[in-house]
C-alpha cells in the first residue's frame, strides 16, 4: 500500500493510515523505509490464537477508528483477516470500500485458509475493485461484479519493488550500507548460488513445512556451492518445525544454510535480486520475485496467481519432499530450462498501479 499512500499524498488527498497492531516488529521498519507513519495504531489484547478472537478484536477496534475519523472511503489490501474486518466495519458504517488486489481466486475455499474466503467476502462489500491482472478481473465478472466497478491496474507491489530498488541503488552510490543485515555476512553469500526459502502459511504448518525442511536438507547434501537462506517466520510452530530439521546440522552441512530472523523489506528485495532460486508459499514474494526475474517454485497445492505459472516465471510444486527435490534438481541440471524461467515477463503490471488507482478514487470512477 506504500505506493498508493504516497500517490494520494502527492495528489493532495487527506488520508489516515491505520496499523492494525499485528506484527509490529516487522511492520515498523517497513513504515520507516517507506516514509509513512501510522496515524492510528491498534492495541490488540490477544488472549487466544483463534481466528474468531482476532476477528472480534479487529472489527471492534477498527470500528472505533472509523467512527472517530468518518472517512469518505476505506482502502483495504489483499485477503488478510485485517482487510476483511476493516471492510466489514466500513460497510456497517455505510462507508465505501476500495479493494486493492481484488479478484484473486484459488478455487479451493480452504486453500489458502482463511484467505480464499476472506477475499471472496471483501468482494461482496467493495465498491471499487482494483484487479492486478486480466484473470483477476475476469474472476470478479464471473461472480457478478459489474465491469464498470472493476479496474485492471496491475499490482502495486511492482511499484513498491521499484521504489526499493531505487533506494538500494542510491545506497550503493553513497557507499553506505544503510540496509545491510548482519545476519547475511557478505562472505557467506559471495560465490554461492543463493536459494531463498520462505514458508509460513497456516495450511502448511506442521507436516508440509516439515517436508520442505527435509527437502532442503536433501538438496544441500547434493548441490555444491549452494547457500540456502531461510528467514524463519516468528510463529512458534513454524520456528520449531524448521529448527528441528535444520537447526543442528553437522558443521559441513551447516555452512550451506542460514536460518535468520525475518528480514527488512529492502534487505529482502536485495536478496531476491541476487537469488538463484526462490522457494515460497507467500503470495507477495511470488510477485516480488517475478518483478526481479528470480525463478520461483511455489510451495503450495493451489494458487490464486496462475499468471505466474502461465508465463513460465514459476512452477507449482507443492510441499512433498520428492517433488521439491526433483524440481530443484531439474533446474540445476538444465541451464536452458532455468534460463527460460529467468527471462519470463512479469505478469503483475508495469509499476503504474498506484497512479491508476488514485485517479479512479479521486474521480469517483466506480
Amino acid at each position: 500500500m506504500a505506493p498508493l499512500y504516497h500517490e494520494l499524498v502527492r495528489r493532495g488527498a487527506k488520508i489516515a493510515l491505520l496499523h492494525t497492531g499485528q506484527h509490529k516488529d516487522l511492520a515498523q521498519p517497513m513504515y520507516d523505509f517507506f516514509g509513512m507513519q501510522p496515524d492510528y495504531s491498534l492495541h490488540l489484547n490477544r488472549t487466544a490464537s483463534t481466528l474468531e478472537h482476532l476477528s472480534a478484536l479487529l472489527i471492534e477496534k477498527i470500528g472505533q477508528v472509523l467512527v472517530q475519523t468518518t472517512p469518505r472511503a476505506v482502502l483495504v489490501h489483499g485477503d488478510t483477516s485485517s482487510a476483511l474486518m476493516a471492510a466489514l466495519s466500513a460497510f456497517y458504517q455505510k462507508i465505501p470500500v476500495a479493494h486493492v488486489e481484488a479478484g484473486l481466486r484459488s478455487g479451493d475455499r480452504y486453500d489458502p485458509f482463511p484467505e480464499e474466503i476472506n477475499r471472496e467476502l471483501i468482494t461482496r462489500l467493495a465498491t471499487w475493485h482494483f484487479a492486478p491482472t486480466p484473470q483477476a478481473a475476469l474472476n470478479l465478472m464471473r461472480e457478478g461484479i459489474a465491469e464498470d466497478r472493476i479496474r485492471m491496474v496491475g499490482n502495486s507491489i511492482v511499484d513498491a519493488v521499484a521504489i526499493a530498488q531505487q533506494e538500494l541503488k542510491a545506497d550503493e552510490r553513497r557507499q553506505v550500507p544503510l540496509y545491510a543485515d548482519p545476519q547475511l555476512p557478505a562472505k557467506r553469500l559471495q560465490g554461492r548460488r543463493v536459494i531463498l526459502v520462505t514458508a509460513h502459511r497456516r495450511e502448511n504448518w506442521d507436516g508440509p513445512i516439515l517436508s520442505v525442511a527435509k527437502a532442503i536438507k536433501t538438496l544441500i547434501t547434493e548441490l555444491p556451492d549452494t547457500l540456502v537462506v531461510w528467514p524463519v517466520h516468528a510463529n512458534p510452530i513454524v520456528m520449531q518445525t524448521v529448527h528441528s530439521v535444520l537447526g543442528k546440522l553437522p558443521k559441513k552441512l551447516a555452512q550451506s544454510v542460514l536460518l535468520v530472523d525475518p528480514l527488512s523489506y529492502p534487505v529482502l528485495i536485495d536478496l531476491l535480486s541476487k537469488a538463484w532460486l526462490v522457494l515460497t508459499d507467500s503470495g507477495g514474494i511470488q510477485e516480488e520475485a517475478a518483478s526481479l526475474h528470480a525463478p520461483i517454485l511455489v510451495l503450495r497445492e493451489t494458487t490464486e496467481r496462475p499468471e505466474l505459472i502461465e508465463v513460465g516465471a514459476g512452477r507449482l510444486v507443492g510441499t512433498r519432499h520428492d517433488d521439491i527435490v526433483d524440481a530443484v534438481r531439474s533446474l540445476w541440471n538444465n541451464p536452458d530450462e532455468y534460463a527460460t524461467m529467468k527471462v519470463a515477463r512479469n505478469p503483475f503490471g508495469d509499476g503504474t498501479a498506484a497512479a491508476q488507482m488514485v485517479e479512479a478514487l479521486l474521480t469517483r470512477q466506480a
